[in-house]
């Protein structure tokens, strides 16, 4: 009985997980550029218990007895497809039309500045020293241009432009153009990188533990490679959580978990009994 108990335990604690990601998931479907997680579950290790020696009878099932114990969670994958688009005129909006493309954002880290990565396009500009003006993400975080410095200019701009390379033109006020290259970024293995809120992403600090460079996994898109850039001005992805599925996987895991509980409850009534015999 007390195994049987480990076993349900070991399950509830790995379901509790299950279940907190399908709420992350839910509760993101309203964030623009979250990706979902999913995670399937593993079974632990078995014990083999081989029938008597003894005992010839012939069965129809295999021999003796495989007794599991519970189950695992396996590595959450994330679910790269694009989400829809949404509309929202604003010149300052954009949205990537290509899977596995990021833009580029600089946050402070532990060792300085560091390179993080997003689909949530809707920027917006901040002053900064000596009348410039700085492109920053809804966090306040610089953006970076193709060279990975952040994007500054005159605050006397008047209009925005982008182009289906991800080259962004400002209009002045006395009508005077530039022109500024977005840093666009494909992630050749998004499942290794680390994710660090609903929407960012960066390197993992063990990427030689991996056996991988960063070259291996992050590609920037510059020079002929920006043909590949796909990317929509005055829209916004959405999220790409599948609601119904999410709703679905809630169900599903909140019976297991109530099949497991049951168990465990079962278990310690056998146990009474036995206890009461004695």
């Amino acid at each position: 009985m007390l195994r049987t108990m480990t076993t349900a335990t070991n399950t509830l604690n790995q379901l509790q997980q299950q279940l907190d990601i399908i709420g992350n998931n839910l509760s993101n479907s309203a964030t623009h550029g979250y990706k979902s997680s999913d995670a399937k579950f593993h079974e632990l290790l078995y014990q083999q218990f081989n029938n008597d020696k003894a005992d010839t009878a012939p069965r129809q099932s295999p021999l003796g007895i495989r007794y599991g114990s519970g189950a695992v969670l396996g590595q959450a994958q994330m679910n790269w497809k694009v989400g829809s688009l949404q509309s929202t005129e604003r010149q300052l909006d954009f949205a990537l039309t290509e899977p596995k493309q990021y833009f580029n954002i600089l946050m402070p880290g532990d060792g300085g500045e560091q390179t993080v990565y997003t689909r949530q396009g809707n920027f917006y500009i901040s002053p900064i020293a000596d009348g410039q003006g700085m492109l920053v993400n809804a966090d306040g975080y610089p953006v970076a241009n193709s060279a990975g410095l952040p994007i500054t200019f005159t605050d006397d701009v008047t209009n925005f432009t982008m182009n289906a390379s991800g080259m962004l033109a400002l209009t002045h006020a006395d009508g005077t153009e530039e022109t500024v290259e977005l840093g666009i970024t494909v992630m050749q293995r998004p499942n290794l990188m680390e994710r660090l809120s609903a929407t960012n992403f960066g390197l993992p600090g063990n990427l030689a533990d991996l056996g991988v460079t960063e070259q291996q996994v992050l590609t920037d898109l510059q020079g002929e490679a920006r043909n590949q850039v796909g990317i929509e001005a005055g829209m916004l992805e959405a999220s790409n959580v599948n609601y119904e599925k999410e709703m679905t996987d809630l169900i599903t895991v909140q019976r297991s978990y109530q099949f497991n509980a049951r168990t465990v409850t079962l278990a310690d009534q056998m146990l009474g009994l036995i206890n009461g015999i004695r």
